[in-house]
């Protein structure tokens, strides 16, 4: 039977986590507050102790998927507690490593492919570059999956507006890219079906764009008027530091190796599809 854990039950995670449940698989997962999630065994997990029991809890366990971050500092809390452990799941057929595109670092707005050289600018992406890396070592059939700046209901630009944070900033030719939760499933799946243990995929949309673009599709689908624009110079002025590194790299990001080595197809390949998308759903549901 599969059998799939999930270390970090978080917004993606989660979102697979019911997919494999509803495919009829088993699914356990681990919380830092650990809740209720319809056909999901939850255990606690902070990162700070060994999981108990670890070898008993996942002898039957077939595919792992990992998506807690690492610390800045401290590094991978999974790899530094537990990684001895792992080589003694036999039936392990496939192990997901959640990453992200930070790991490329700035590229001055040129476009990467998994080949490129990681620099990343930031304490938080030097430790994903070194989780990726001690992951690769381990031997496991380990898959990396870069992720773009991640969207979906409950989380995106409209609940920015929403709740009066979304700032217009103008930063002409600095762009990001993007990747929609059920996007991120389907390349899993996808990886899953076509296990390639030992490589990495950016899982990305085909449209990278400046923010600014998107929070005016975004007011356009609610009706919402847009906020005051400002420049990226004054706006940096009141940034906090974790928006400030959001803003150290430019770059996009070539999804091409997901759709050429696995087959994958998009569900929305730009965010206005996106967007759209996750309007009709929330608007769905409320009415």
């Amino acid at each position: 039977m599969n059998t799939l854990f999930v270390f970090g039950l978080g917004y993606s995670a989660r979102f697979f986590a019911k997919q494999a449940v509803a495919k009829g698989w088993r699914v356990m997962g681990t919380m830092r507050e650990p809740q209720e999630i319809d056909g999901i065994e939850v255990f606690p997990f902070d990162g700070k102790t060994h999981f108990e029991d670890f070898a008993g809890r996942l002898e039957g366990v077939t595919h792992v998927l990992h998506s807690i971050p690492p610390h800045k500092d401290l590094g991978d809390p999974l790899y530094n507690l537990q990684r001895k452990h792992f080589a003694r799941l036999k039936k392990l057929q496939w192990f997901g490593y959640l990453s992200t595109t930070g790991v490329y670092g700035n590229a001055d707005g040129a476009m990467v492919d998994e080949t490129f050289e990681r620099t990343p600018s930031s304490p938080r992406s030097i430790a994903r570059k070194e989780a990726e890396d001690a992951w690769l070592g381990t031997g496991l059939p380990v898959h990396i999956f870069r992720l773009a700046g991640i969207y979906g209901p409950g989380r995106s630009t409209f609940d920015q507006i929403r709740q009066g944070r979304a700032r217009a900033i103008d930063k002409p030719g600095h762009v990001f890219s993007r990747i929609h939760r059920d996007d991120i499933a389907g390349v899993l799946w996808a990886s899953i079906a076509h296990p390639q243990p030992q490589t990495a995929y950016n899982v990305c949309d085909d449209q990278p764009a400046e923010p600014l673009k998107v929070l005016r599709e975004a007011c356009r689908i609610m009706g919402h008027e847009m906020p005051p624009v400002q420049s990226f110079e004054e706006a940096v002025e009141t940034m906090s530091d974790m928006a400030r590194t959001f803003w150290l790299d430019n770059k996009k990001v070539d999804n091409s190796r997901v759709k050429e080595a696995l087959g994958y197809e998009l569900m929305y390949p730009g965010f206005k599809e996106g967007l759209e998308a996750i309007w009709a759903e929330e608007n769905h549901h409320d009415h």
